[in-house]
């Protein structure tokens, strides 16, 4: 079923829906025949669509095609940057399970560096940290939090990490599309991408290096992607990938402004119900996101009642083979498990609407009304004027 027919889809940080002009090209790309590997003209027009798409999606950060690493998801692209280059890992408190994973299993050594309450990197126990580890390491620190939404100042981690000859990585997965990325600007070393949170088809990522940075090869036995990533290239979902990236460019500053509109309105209202708390509010966070807790209605509780009326939202990470528990993420930033267990996750993204938004607190505030004694809540919100919707140019495939 459709995101339409299912009702409000407030669960876009899970992953967000195929953009029509990419599934128009990824159409296209399952009728070329050739692997982009062979040498004749039917590989040689394979790796030609490709390498556009490779363009399109270093354009996005302000990259070098070159230094592009094709995946198969944000999840494999971390565990690459975790253990490619060899050294000991200090990481947040607050970063995705696919890169505490691998951090735990490197040999060289491993570290957390704390955050504070609004889930933002303790940098002074950074520096600390890197200082007593007494040889280059790597730190992964995310740009943006995939249940919260805070925003890490990545300059700053990066100019604390090379200090001490450190390399750093950035998860970029929910901050690309959402706030303008430069590879450069950010001082990050490696960063990862994931193609479905941008409108591109899931089963796709990417490692983007920085000049002179290189990384040993996860797996063996072929030389794609320049000896980095060994494996057949999904030539479909490479172009798909490109396609959404030049979309999310081109759609960035009009779809920040909307869905932040949006998301300032519901958090404006559910803040009307007492014992609700944003976490994460305090700091900069991306347009889309909100996480809050229902004091006294289990995480649980609210995803399931809301799913029956058709509303999508989660509990955190959907990476989490559907296991609702308390956040590791809030439990980092200091907030009582008891509190974590009542949080909630709504996420936005292109397609979102202001009817989507009340159908979401019609059903909450109904939830509120069963379940506590604010049986009073109001189920409305004031009337919020979005900025006109600019027409967007559409990549050809």
């Amino acid at each position: 079923m459709t995101v339409t027919e299912l009702g409000a889809y407030l669960d876009h940080n899970a992953t967000t829906p195929v953009k029509p002009a990419v599934r128009d090209a990824m159409r296209a790309a399952f009728e070329q025949v050739g692997n982009p590997s062979s040498v004749h003209r039917y590989g040689a027009l394979a790796r030609r669509r490709a390498e556009v798409a490779r363009a399109k999606v270093a354009d996005l950060v302000n990259a070098d095609p070159r230094d592009v690493v094709f995946t198969s998801g944000g999840t494999e692209a971390n565990n690459l940057a975790i253990t490619g280059p060899g050294r000991p890992v200090l990481v947040s408190a607050v970063e995705h399970d696919s890169v505490l994973a691998p951090a735990r299993e490197v040999p060289q050594g491993f570290r957390i560096a704390p955050v504070d309450g609004e889930g933002v990197i303790d940098l002074d126990a950074l520096d600390s940290a890197l200082a007593e580890v007494g040889q280059p390491a790597l730190v992964s620190v995310m740009l943006a939090n995939n249940e919260t939404g805070v925003i890490q100042p990545i300059p700053e981690v990066a100019r604390t990490v090379h200090a001490h000859g450190a390399l750093l990585h950035c998860d970029a997965v929910q901050g690309a599309g959402r706030i303008p990325l430069d590879l450069a600007s950010l001082g990050a070393d490696l960063l990862t991408l994931s193609a479905h949170k941008l409108g591109g088809p899931m089963g796709m990522g990417a490692l983007i290096l920085a000049p002179g940075v290189e990384i040993k090869s996860r797996a063996t036995g072929g030389a794609q992607e320049m000896r980095r990533r060994a494996g057949t290239e999904n030539m479909p979902g490479i172009v798909g990938f490109g396609v959404a990236a030049d979309l999310a460019a081109k759609e960035l500053t009009v779809q920040d402004r909307t869905v932040t509109t949006l998301r300032d309105a519901l958090e404006q209202a559910v803040g009307e119900v007492p014992g609700v708390r944003v976490h994460g509010a305090g700091a900069p966070r991306v347009g889309n996101t909100s996480c809050f807790s229902l004091a006294g209605v289990s995480s649980e509780t609210q995803v399931m009642a809301l799913d029956l009326d058709g509303v999508a939202v989660s509990a955190g990470a959907a990476c989490s083979s559907g296991k609702i528990g308390a956040s590791h993420v809030l439990s980092a930033m200091g907030v009582a498990e008891a509190e974590a267990r009542c949080a909630i996750r709504v996420s936005l993204g292109a397609g979102t609407e202001r009817a989507h938004i009340d159908r979401f607190l019609e059903s909450w505030f109904a939830l509120v009304r069963r379940t506590t004694k604010h049986g009073a809540a109001k189920a409305e919100i004031q009337p919020v004027a979005l900025p006109a919707a600019q027409p967007v140019a559409q990549p050809a495939a």
